[in-house]
């Protein structure tokens, strides 16, 4: 069962309690190693099939999510990145939630059937470094200079005071 929608869905219930629980938290800590700029070249369109740019993005704090519709940890902690984007202003923070399901027509129904009010991407072949890791969720957040200060590898709850105030201090 844990192979199917179905089982999906259940998953990320159970999984979604565990984070409201707290006990998974996005690190806020930024790199100490060398500073990584983020490549705004991302093979992306909307889910109405039109092209993405998103180099109109520079000078704002992204935060990008990279998510499927057949990843439990995904829906887990969607519901929660929905809630900081209510929370957080879009003129300082602009969120980009890239689907890698097979198709974007996947990822609109469902993003449609939750009413997710946020940006939603279809990757069009591989995303390019530093965004090309093999496991999702994944997170990244790029400074409004163009460099990823965070990312984060697995579900976590975002809709906290601390994280929502470093995207803000960063703006």
């Amino acid at each position: 069962m844990t192979q199917t929608q179905t089982g999906t869905v259940i998953g990320s219930w159970f999984q979604r309690g565990i984070l409201w629980t707290g006990l998974f938290r996005p690190s806020i800590e930024q790199s100490s190693g060398e500073a990584v700029s983020a490549n705004f070249d991302l093979p992306l369109v909307r889910l109405d099939g039109s092209p993405a740019v998103l180099d109109s993005l520079r000078g704002k704090v992204v935060f990008i999510n990279v998510w499927a519709t057949w990843c439990s940890p995904c829906l887990a902690e969607m519901p929660f990145i929905q809630q900081l984007f209510d929370s957080t202003p879009r003129d300082r923070v602009a969120f980009v939630m890239i689907s890698v399901d097979e198709s974007r027509e996947i990822a609109r129904t469902f993003v449609e059937n939750r009413d997710f009010t946020f940006s939603v991407y279809h990757a069009q072949g591989a995303l390019p470094t530093p965004f090309n890791s093999s496991s999702i969720p994944r997170t990244y957040v790029v400074s409004p200079e163009g460099v990823v200060v965070s990312a984060h590898f697995g579900m976590a709850n975002y809709n906290s005071d601390e994280f929502r105030n470093h995207l803000l201090n960063l703006a």
